[in-house]
């Protein structure tokens, strides 16, 4: 088979793979949750600034540690509130699945290094 006709079958059979493919939690985090929580996930995320209180670092073992997953995709979908945290983490539910916030508290569990209790 001539090497060109080769490229060409390799890039029409993976584009719709790719363009098909599940978003990372990192790439979910990247879109929802860096603007408060920054892109290391410190919590000195653009929006900080204005807020009163500071978003959440994810990179604090101790803190992230004390946390649940089910706690963590609690907040994720319902919003701060929902876990007795601030009314200013929005809930996501209309954005992501269930699975997708699944694949964020996974990515949430990297940044700490940490497990849930």
């Amino acid at each position: 088979m001539h090497f060109l006709t080769r490229i060409m079958l390799i890039t029409l059979f993976s584009a719709p793979a790719l363009a098909e493919s599940e978003p990372t939690g990192k790439q979910l985090y990247d879109t929802y949750c860096t603007q408060c929580h920054g892109i290391y996930g410190d919590g000195w995320g653009v929006n900080s600034r204005d807020i009163e209180v500071l978003p959440r670092d994810h990179t604090d073992s101790a803190e992230m540690s004390a946390r649940s997953d089910q706690e963590l995709f609690k907040a994720i979908k319902h919003g701060g509130q929902a876990v007795n945290k601030s009314i200013l983490m929005p809930n996501w539910d209309a954005n992501m699945s269930d699975a997708e916030i699944d694949r964020v508290v996974r990515y949430l569990r990297e940044l700490c290094n940490c497990e849930a209790p």
